[in-house]
């Protein structure tokens, strides 16, 4: 299924955000490109890489978060909430759903390559920073349900805590 990655909210902030975040998956993408033109598989080295950048921002903005309702207003706090267009779907004690219906990160990716199945690839790698922060946070766990790089509607987020 082709990707479908069309943003609707446009303020002056939020693209400004969107812009450095497109920045970042460019310069991501073109250091995992030059690493592959130098013989080296991204599986190697760059989910590794990710997931710990991921633990280190768990333990660092996300380690006071008691419950899922904390852990939510970081996670999708208001600006970050506009950025990637997130719908909050459920929230529980014990289950966190989210929707996100824009990424930045997909869009920059699709101005650099048409692979789609490579944009998965890089989309889930990405992903690893998210099982970091839900790995350093005792108790919580994550699935990802969906996500816009694999032609779904949204990338679909359920974190829930034992």
């Amino acid at each position: 299924m082709p990707i479908k990655n069309v943003n609707t909210i446009n303020e002056p902030q939020v693209d400004e955000v969107r812009s450095a975040i497109e920045h970042r998956a460019t310069w991501f993408y073109l250091l995992l490109d030059e690493a592959r033109k130098r013989g080296l598989d991204w599986e190697d080295f760059a989910r590794q890489a990710i997931f710990r950048c991921g633990c280190f921002h768990g333990k660092v903005k996300y380690s006071d978060a008691a419950n899922l309702a904390q852990f939510s207003e970081k996670f999708a706090n208001p600006l970050y909430a506009k950025i990637f267009e997130m719908n909050i779907k459920e929230l529980t004690d014990h289950r966190f759903v989210v929707e996100f219906n824009y990424c930045p990160l997909v869009n920059a990716w699709q101005k650099l390559t048409d692979n789609e199945a490579e944009i998965d690839q890089l989309c889930d790698i990405a992903m690893e920073g998210d099982r970091g922060i839900i790995n350093s946070l005792p108790g919580y766990s994550m699935e990802l349900a969906d996500t816009i790089a694999k032609g779904g509607p949204c990338c679909r987020i359920i974190i829930t805590k034992e």
